[in-house]
């Protein structure tokens, strides 16, 4: 079995705020990512720690409340209301954390994309960069564009027109978006750095499961 590649551990440069330490205007947003559509898969892809504290990207929104809300609007409508297949989600999702090193991400969505059917040596093939072997319909496709467009931030005609034939233009538009979303996150979690408690980390560990 291929492993999965060694991300960075860097510091953290962002403590996480506990809920009593909100402001208003951060305990609206709150609610809005806790009790919104994500709710439904908290248990797969995490949203708070132990003590209830926004992990990851979530934490980063919490700093500029009215634009956290309007980028976690968006995430919800990528995860929630694509045409997308949960493997091409989180295929794709997985492909943008491996060319951009994201170690939240990865660690976020190994669980989410084991659940909805990815083996874990094609996890561990999509974060080394490589496309996996052994999957269906366009799911190749997805995960070769998805690491084409975050690595190149365009795709050449060639693979545009092979992405408007396989997909189409909605499903092609929506698979940009989610790369242009989550990259976005890489970026925000690249400069801020949140905490990543031990308990979240111990209980994703790349081999576990």
């Amino acid at each position: 079995m291929s492993e999965a590649p060694a991300f960075e551990n860097l510091p953290p440069r962002l403590d996480l705020i506990a809920p009593a330490d909100l402001d208003d205007a951060q305990r609206a947003l709150y609610a809005a990512i806790t009790g919104g559509p994500r709710a439904s898969q908290a248990g797969t892809v995490p949203i708070v720690d132990e003590s209830g504290r926004l992990l990851g990207p979530f934490a980063v929104m919490l700093l500029t409340p009215a634009v956290g809300d309007a980028v976690q609007q968006v995430g919800a409508k990528i995860r929630f209301a694509t045409a997308l297949t949960a493997r091409e989600r989180e295929l794709a999702i997985l492909a943008v954390a491996g060319v951009l090193r994201s170690d939240f991400e990865r660690l976020a969505h190994e669980p989410a994309a084991l659940r909805a059917g990815l083996t874990r040596a094609q996890v561990n093939a999509v974060l080394s960069g490589q496309v996996p072997g052994g999957l269906d319909g366009d799911e190749p496709l997805i995960g070769r564009l998805a690491q084409v467009m975050t690595a190149d931030r365009t795709l050449a005609d060639e693979d545009y027109e092979a992405g408007l034939a396989a997909l189409g233009q909605g499903r092609l538009a929506e698979l940009t978006w989610l790369v242009g979303y989550y990259s976005a996150l890489a970026l925000a979690l690249s400069v801020f750095r949140p905490h990543l408690p031990e308990s979240f980390t111990a209980a994703h560990e790349p081999d576990a499961g």
